[in-house]
């Protein structure tokens, strides 16, 4: 008995430590970006010619054949998911005139990091545009002990800006 109560404590604990925080569900972020005049979810289908400069982006091959967005006028929403240090976090970017309207954290996993979710920290990609060779035009300061959770959200920003050059809202 004694053995049980400690398996389920164990469980609860590790359960708890590592359970998903979700700050905002997708749909709301979607709702809220189109002030709930959503258009329709559109698809960019990952070819031959943007796998390679995707995979320069992210430092490894993206895992979907397609990725969804919402557009209209010349906004775009995407929500997209990088590994930090070993889980995804997920994260909502609006694009607008092809740069950064706003980064927001929707859903975070790791055990650490969190601080990423803070305006303080998403608030520095407000205005960034992608460079030719697809880098951040601007420089985003980390946060001390959130390297990795930094570091991919950087990379989902470059993904968001790159993949908002392939649709015609990029145009207007």
């Amino acid at each position: 008995m004694r053995t049980l109560f400690i398996s389920c404590f164990l469980f609860l604990l590790t359960h708890s430590v590592f359970a998903d925080t979700i700050f905002k569900e997708p749909k709301q972020f979607i709702d809220e970006t189109f002030q709930q005049k959503v258009p329709k979810p559109k698809v960019i289908w990952l070819t031959k010619k943007l796998k390679s400069p995707i995979k320069k982006i992210l430092n490894h091959k993206y895992r979907t054949l397609r990725v969804r967005y919402w557009g209209q006028q010349n906004k775009t929403a995407w929500i997209l998911e990088e590994t930090g240090k070993e889980e995804p976090i997920t994260v909502g970017i609006i694009i607008s005139n092809n740069h950064i309207e706003k980064v927001q954290i929707l859903i975070y996993r790791e055990s650490r990091g969190g601080e990423v979710r803070y305006p303080f920290f998403t608030s520095q990609f407000n205005k960034t545009h992608l460079t030719n060779d697809h880098k951040l035009d601007k420089h985003i300061d980390g946060i001390t002990g959130a390297t990795l959770s930094v570091n991919a959200i950087k990379k989902l920003s470059r993904l968001a800006l790159f993949l908002h050059q392939q649709t015609p809202f990029s145009k207007n």
